[in-house]
């Protein structure tokens, strides 16, 4: 029997900044236009800083944007390069450039699970949720999209192949009726005002959903995104005033470390509506929180922050465990590989992110001029190796470049770590 191939290792990590404009958000679907939907244009969308007047109708204007997009290459000995992406800006570019890289170059790029931990562990002082992990994120996702072209094949047929022959897709939007005849087979609108704003602020948030629920119809699902804005007892009375227009799902309605609110919220509304959270949580063990309390009946991580695939795969596997649906929030094709190749992942999410919600756009603005786009209410991937995507290389800058004396000593460290001569017990 002949030996397996000789498998390049990674010489290079660079992570880059997006300098393009701001009509082009990259990876931060938040970096938009001010006159953009998402940004609260013309209709606020409720969220933490809604308590204070000053932040309550523009998103943009407490800085929801402020860190950007974060690109990561990862470079083969034969240049083959593979492409992640995360939301984090000059700060995850520092994190990536002088210190995961260490954990990186020199290494097998199918060694996905070991440089994930090294880069956890290493990080855990200083990370375990936010900008460190978006930052592995990138990182990851870059590693598995070289490892697919490396291979010849797409991510999902890494993961085990897929699951279903076609995937559905629901739309976050301002205009559920463009996205009905769109194909989409439900839309989520977000919610408007917060409870700062009393009784006056709860019924128009009422009449804003009844409006769409008799636009679009009694039958079309329509979902409802709180963004981290209410609190417990508001949580309860909307959703209960909701009821008479058949609310699909609410989601994200608290902080998201409210775990203890989350599942008092789920017990209460229990067989009136389903809810929904995890766009903000972080690594396994916060699904764990989110698992065990019984937080929510869906799950929503974003792969691009939650860790990426080696750390996403994990949650969806506890998911399954407990009978738990997971659909990621946005993510594009990062998600979309994910939810192919695993059953509980059922739906997948597109964020309408054109100024008017008016026409489909790619999710990643310009980064990749080949991203898939959904149609007739499916996305289906192509048949290229990793992710199948493409990056635009212009307008891109790299903040914190090393030295080439510097990447090849990590290199050689990790190509070259010495091996155990004496066998002991590991535990």
């Amino acid at each position: 029997m002949s030996e397996t191939r000789q498998f390049p290792r990674i010489i290079e990590v660079r992570a880059y900044v997006s300098s393009v404009s701001k009509a082009d958000q990259g990876a931060d679907c938040h970096d938009v236009g001010d006159k953009h939907w998402i940004n609260g244009h013309p209709t606020p969308v409720a969220c933490p800083m809604s308590v204070y007047d000053q932040y309550r109708q523009y998103r943009k204007s407490w800085g929801i944007n402020a860190m950007g997009s974060v690109i990561v290459e990862v470079e083969a000995e034969d240049h083959t390069v593979g492409v992640g992406v995360s939301i984090g800006g000059e700060p995850a570019c520092f994190i990536v450039e002088n210190h995961l890289s260490r954990f990186i170059e020199g290494e097998d790029p199918r060694n996905v699970e070991g440089i994930w931990d090294k880069m956890f562990r290493a990080s855990l002082n200083y990370g375990r949720k936010g900008l460190p992990i978006q930052a592995i994120s990138a990182v990851d996702l870059a590693i598995w999209d070289l490892l697919g072209k490396l291979r010849n094949e797409p991510v999902y047929a890494l993961l085990g192949g897929k699951t279903k022959t076609r995937l559905p897709v629901y739309s976050t939007t301002a205009r559920p009726d463009i996205a009905k005849a769109l194909g989409f087979v439900g839309a989520k609108v977000p919610c408007p005002h917060g409870p700062a704003e009393g009784d006056e602020g709860l019924k128009k948030n009422v009449a804003f959903f009844k409006k769409w629920r008799e636009t679009v119809g009694e039958d079309f699902p329509l979902m409802l995104d709180c963004y981290m804005a209410l609190t417990v007892p508001y949580s309860i009375k909307l959703a209960r005033s909701l009821e008479p227009y058949n609310l699909k799902w609410m989601e994200e309605f608290l902080p998201p470390d409210d775990y203890e609110g989350y599942a008092e919220v789920h017990k209460a509304l229990a067989g009136s509506v389903l809810l929904t959270t995890g766009e903000h949580e972080y690594t396994r063990y916060g699904y764990r929180q989110l698992i065990e309390k019984r937080c929510a009946d869906i799950l929503q991580p974003d792969i691009t922050w939650v860790g990426g695939i080696t750390e996403a795969r994990r949650v969806v596997a506890m998911a399954a465990a407990h009978d738990i649906l997971v659909i990621p929030h946005g993510s594009s094709v990062y998600s979309y590989h994910l939810q192919y190749a695993f059953p509980n992942c059922p739906l997948a999410e597109y964020i309408n992110l054109s100024p008017e919600a008016d026409k489909l756009v790619p999710y990643f603005g310009g980064l990749f001029p080949d991203e898939p786009l959904p149609k007739d209410g499916f996305i289906d991937l192509p048949e290229k190796p990793g992710f199948g995507m493409t990056l635009k290389k212009e307008g891109l800058t790299r903040p914190y470049p090393r030295s080439p004396d510097q990447v090849k000593a990590q290199f050689e460290a990790n190509k070259n770590q010495p091996k155990p001569t004496k066998a002991s017990m590991p535990f």
